[in-house]
Parts: C-alpha cells; structure tokens; sequence
C-alpha cells in the first residue's frame, strides 16, 4: 500500500520516501571549525576574547586550530562529495572580512571563501552561506555590539560586501543563525560571548539583529540575491504532560505560560521578520525589562522584508509549567512564575537534551499552518553522544537513530502539509562546541583534533544510503 501525501512524501509499506528535489546536506559554522584565527588579515571575534576568559568554555578550549577547515576544506569537501551531500550550508566570519566590523573589505579573508564556494561547485554541491553565526567582530563588541543599533548597520555592509565577491556563484543566503542565543546567552545570562548579563541589553540586541537582518536582506534582494533565508532555534513549547501525550489539555495557567515562552522564543522573532509587527505581549514584556525606546519608527517596515526559506535549527521540545514565585531565567527575562522542566521518560543526549522526534512535526506543521508564506528547510538537527573510535570505527548508533527519528518526524510533517523543502544535518564534522569546548560531539564525522584525522562514523555511512535513496 502506498499512501501520498500533499507536497510529495510517500509511504509505502513502511519505506519512507521523500519529495523530487528534496535537498540533502550537512551544516557547519565558522569559528566552530575553521581555526587559522590569526592568519590572513583575520582580527579577534568576541568568541576568540570569550573563550580566552578563564572558566567560560570547558576544558580552557579555544577555536584556534578547531578542525583546522581554513586549510583543510578542500580534503572536506571531498568528504561531502563522497557521502552524497547536494548541499552545504557554512558560516562567513566577520572577522575575516571586515577585520574591524567595518571600513575596508580584507580581500585574503574572502579569498578564502571564494575557493571554498569553486571547490564546492566544481563538486556539485550547492552552497548555502550564512552570513553571522555568531563572531561579531571584538572591535564592533567594543563599541557596545549588538545592543548598540549602528552594529545593524555595520552589518549590512558588511553583507553587501560578502555578497559583491561570492554573489556570482552563490544562490542562498542566511542573514543571521539563532537570534535567540546570540541575544540571550551572550547577553542575557553570559554563558555565550560576549558574557554580559543584561536583560534589557538582550533584547535590545535581539531588536538590533533583526533590524540586521532586515537592512541585510534588502541590501542581498537588491544586489540580485535570488533566496533569502533568515535561521532560527525553534521548539514546541510544551507541558511535561505533553512529552508523553501530546494531546493533553493544559491548565489555564500552564497554557498561559506555553504561550508566554513560545512569543519569547518564536514569535518574538518570526512574527516581525514575516508579519511585520511584535506580539502586544511580547511588548509588554520589554517595556518591563528595560523599555521599549530602542524599537523606532520604521523599523518594523525594514525588519519584514520578503524572505523565501526559514530555516529551523531544531534539536528538542521547550518543557514548561506555571509555577507561582519561581524567578525568571537569566535567560529568559519575562518568565517569571515559569518553571522550565525537564521531559521525563525519554532518552537524552551527551548534552542532556530529550530526544522527542514527534516535537518536530508539531513543529513544522503549526509553522506551516501559521505562516504560510514561507517554505521551511531544516538547517540544523543531530545530537552529541560520546563517541569511541574501535578498531578504526565509530559505531553510533544511537545517533543514527537519532537521525532516523527525525527524519521520519520531518516526512510525517511533510505528509501533513508542512512545505519544507530540505535537510541539513548537523554537525557534518566533530567540531568547537561553543561553551562546552571540545568535549561534545555533533559530527557524522569524527576528528582527532591531536592528528587532524577525518573518519566517517557509522551514522555518515547511514547518512549517505538515506541520500541515495531520497528516504528511509
């Protein structure tokens, strides 16, 4: 028996298989692989000054040499072109461009992206550049970063100019990745650079970077970008009861604070970036937390400029209930009488986080049933597990059931109606895991960070046979 459903999947007697055209590929960052910090022109970025700070990442680690890409790449991307990959999405450093945050564009900086993007092409794999994963320049940090509104600016010159070298042979473009964390783990409660603990200054950085990515977007649109994504952390915001039962009916009080979360994560972010306006209580919120004088006239308008993707980073679900007198998270700043839970009777990754597959096509349904007129691609999804090389192997299995899950998840979406349109796995390479240094492992593939040494786990293996197929 075959059942189709309404953009393509099919599932035939148990055989998942996806749309003509599905994308496939893996996802990367900049300061999380690529090292060489010093070469090339290349100046400090607030995560180089971080993760100097003594007690910020585990293990002293820095991203100095991370996977050692700058030098590497090419031998890396004939590792994606033997699993299969159509596409590879990788992060611009900043830094390496405009090694101040602004003035003269450094030509070696994007030289090395330039070859990056040829051997990628001549490959056969489709390149997808974000343009900030999070290395803002120390010197823009200096001069107050992201809650200061001329780092918006900054940005967007910096955009036209990446734009103006790689814009030829580059057809997607991310503006920002994971506004969320930037903003209220590098400024609300410090554990992500620049480490500040400000509430009113996260959202006004949260504000500024969407103001970004608005002038950003505009600026690509205007130079003939032809796809324009913008990249956000999403969950399904959910009560402990729903982890097991995800048709539970929620008090009125633990409803009241799904959806308080769910504007400070979601809307807060999406509903400007498609809609062009906050959510009144998302308002509300920032007026109790600093004011609401940083959010001026006309910047809605820029901020809600035309975007063809969304990208969803999705790892697990957000679990919260009321809970009368709890303080808000540092993170969190509104949540106030929230209690964040943890998903009790499921398994987790090195990382701690719950492995609920079926939160991703909750997800990807409600995105495509809210807003409509954006197709949806996944651009992160996987998980660390404490990896063993034995014999010249890495067998993970739990990750490659990870991945199994939820990709079955993203095919049950797409029955449903949910338009995504692609895949990114993350991590293609074992990498610099931000605040937990090197000690958690995200790749399909493994990296002897001592010798440099690439070697294809079980999951990539696997990875490779589910591109070949399109399915499962």
């Amino acid at each position: 028996m075959t059942v189709v459903g309404t953009r393509g999947a099919t599932l035939t007697e148990g055989r998942a298989d996806f749309p003509t055209g599905f994308v496939w590929g893996a996802a990367t960052a900049s300061y999380q692989i690529e090292g060489a910090v010093r070469e090339d022109g290349r100046e400090p970025s607030i995560w180089d000054t971080f993760s100097r700070t003594p007690g910020k990442v585990a293990g002293g680690d820095t991203g100095d040499v991370a996977c050692d890409h700058y030098f590497r790449h090419a031998d890396d991307v004939s590792l994606m072109s033997e699993l299969g990959l159509a596409a590879y999405r990788f992060s611009v450093a900043w830094p390496r461009v405009q090694p101040h945050g602004s003035g003269p564009v450094n030509a070696r900086g994007l030289d090395f992206y330039s070859r990056l993007v040829d051997r990628l092409l001549e490959a056969g794999i489709t390149p997808y550049v974000t343009l900030y994963h999070w290395d803002l320049p120390q010197a823009l940090e200096d001069a107050g970063g992201w809650p200061e509104r001329d780092t918006a600016y900054r940005f967007a010159e910096y955009a036209a100019a990446v734009y103006a070298r790689l814009g030829d042979r580059v057809h997607n473009w991310t503006t920002l990745n994971e506004p969320w964390v930037a903003a209220f783990l590098g400024y609300g409660n410090g554990v992500h650079a620049p480490g500040r603990t400000d509430p009113a200054a996260a959202f006004r950085a949260a504000h500024h970077m969407l103001l970004g990515h608005g002038l950003a977007a505009r600026a690509l649109r205007e130079a003939g970008a032809r796809e324009i994504s913008l990249v956000l952390n999403l969950s399904p915001v959910i009560t402990p009861a729903q982890v097991a039962d995800p048709g539970a009916a929620p008090s009125a009080a633990d409803a009241e604070a799904v959806g308080r979360i769910d504007t400070l994560l979601t809307r807060q972010f999406i509903d400007p970036a498609v809609r062009g306006e906050y959510p009144a209580e998302f308002l509300d919120i920032v007026g109790r937390n600093g004011g609401v004088d940083h959010i001026r006239d006309g910047d809605l308008a820029i901020i809600n400029q035309p975007i063809d993707l969304l990208g969803i980073n999705y790892y697990n679900p957000c679990v919260v209930e009321s809970g009368p007198g709890q303080a808000a998270d540092a993170a969190w700043p509104g949540s106030e009488d929230i209690r964040f839970c943890p998903a009790d009777g499921v398994p987790a990754t090195a990382m701690g986080w719950p492995i609920v597959p079926n939160g991703l096509s909750r997800l990807l349904v409600r995105l495509s049933d809210d807003y409509p007129e954006v197709g949806l691609i996944i651009t992160e999804n996987g998980a660390a597990f404490d990896d063993v090389v034995e014999d010249g192997r890495v067998h993970d299995a739990r990750r490659a059931d990870y991945l199994d899950g939820h990709l079955r998840a993203v095919h049950a979406a797409i029955a449903d109606g949910a338009d995504v349109r692609g895949y990114l796995v993350w991590s293609l390479l074992d990498n610099f895991e931000w605040a937990e240094g090197y000690r958690r492992r995200f790749g399909i593939v493994h990296v002897d960070f001592a010798t440099q040494r690439r070697l294809l786990k079980d999951s990539a293996l696997w990875y490779r046979e589910v591109i070949a197929r399109n399915g499962l």
